[in-house]
């Protein structure tokens, strides 16, 4: 009779190598972890055995790692598309852990039979607009594109983030697959570095202003250079711009001064804040708005025809320019009582571009869903299903009194 091998026995097994990607210092620190897809793999050394506690929940539970002393494993499968974060108990105390973990979509890694788009040497631009600062700025063309057709187009703040194919957001990957599958149009994605000037970095100046100075440097500069080479629409509704953090609220400063021109923002971790906001001398008050206008902005303003796409966790910013998680909450719920099309996905994440990474498929899809090229224009409207959901609201504090 065969002996019966326990899973336990066979995860002890499979794991008595570590991983390539696990480094002896971060096992044990407590912090190191293996992931693809939804499959995770957690290894930490301790004299006893540990609790894994994975986004504030028992975990499963570890076993020791074979030939390896003191060390413990354990296996997880994790919703995709989303982040994570987990810590140990040893002896009772916390002890190691990360924040904002990927869990990669199917659509971070190029499938099989996928074309690959082409990504252009890095370019250099000389802005007017901002007067002598220069900006590097790259072009992915998906392998779909025919000259002969105009291609929608996003534009992307911080676009030295998405370069690599294989590391952060794997977007390239993402912008393959989907395009491949029909999921997306096909659209040239437009990666623009933020400035520089006299040696100084321009990018809060550029992002964080609220003016329409940011728009027309993309629309006037950025995107009439690219025009010179590739075949662009020129309609608002084939063009959608994109950011994280200060980029977000360029993004939506850019759609809001011009919406004839972007009318579709991804806004992730959205600094709506007031880094660019200058008090009056005379009485404290303001004599330049900043980024936390905006959801009074929009309340009071007739709406525009924007498409929105936010994304926050719950365990952003708080410091002397504001609360991020506090005025994302403020910004969605203006959102949503002036009737936009807009989607806010949560989380439990940090002031990090990870959750926006992992949920680039969902966030393409969603904001070029319906797209037509026959079109030049749609009206956005918010779904009728919103119209019966509660406000958002914060539940809970993050503290016991």
């Amino acid at each position: 009779m065969k002996p019966i091998i326990s899973l336990t026995l066979l995860v002890t097994l499979a794991f008595a190598q570590s991983p390539a990607d696990m480094k002896p210092d971060d096992i044990k620190k407590g912090t190191a972890f293996s992931a693809k897809g939804p499959d995770f793999l957690f290894q930490v050394e301790s004299a006893s055995e540990p609790r894994l506690i994975l986004n504030d929940a028992p975990g499963p539970r570890m076993t020791r790692v074979k030939g390896a002393p003191n060390q413990w494993s354990a296996q997880a499968k994790l919703p995709t598309s989303r982040t994570h974060n987990f810590h140990y108990l040893i002896d009772g105390k916390p002890f190691g852990g990360r924040t904002d973990l990927m869990a990669y979509s199917e659509y971070h890694y190029l499938k099989p039979g996928t074309p690959q788009g082409k990504l252009s040497a890095k370019l250099t631009h000389t802005s007017k607009i901002y007067d002598g600062m220069v900006a590097d700025y790259w072009v992915y063309v998906p392998a779909q594109y025919q000259p002969g057709t105009p291609a929608a187009v996003m534009f992307w703040t911080d676009g030295e983030v998405h370069i690599n194919r294989d590391a952060g957001s794997r977007a390239l990957n993402v912008w393959d697959n989907l395009t491949h599958e029909k999921k997306i149009p096909v659209v040239i994605q437009v990666l623009v570095s933020p400035g520089l000037k006299d040696g100084r970095r321009w990018r809060s100046i550029q992002y964080d202003s609220v003016d329409d100075r940011f728009a027309r440097y993309a629309l006037e500069e950025i995107l009439a250079e690219v025009g010179k080479s590739y075949n662009l629409r020129q309609d608002g509704y084939s063009r959608a711009i994109a950011g994280d953090s200060s980029g977000a609220i360029c993004a939506l400063n850019a759609a809001w001064w011009r919406t004839g021109d972007f009318s579709r923002t991804l806004l992730r971790i959205g600094s709506f804040t007031s880094i660019q906001w200058k008090q009056r001398a005379s009485d404290g008050l303001t004599e330049k708005d900043g980024g936390h206008i905006f959801p009074y902005l929009i309340r009071k303003s007739p709406k525009k025809n924007i498409r929105v796409y936010m994304q926050d966790g719950f365990g952003d910013l708080e410091n002397d320019h504001g609360s991020w998680p506090a005025t994302n909450l403020a910004l969605v719920n203006s959102l949503k009582l002036k009737g936009y099309d807009f989607k806010m996905v949560w989380g439990n994440g940090t002031h990090s571009r990870n959750g926006g990474n992992v949920e680039m498929a969902e966030e393409m899809t969603w904001l070029w869903r319906d797209y037509d090229p026959a079109k030049t224009h749609q009206d956005f409207t918010q779904d009728p299903a919103e119209k019966d959901k509660p406000f958002f609201r914060i539940k809970a504090l993050n503290r016991v009194e």
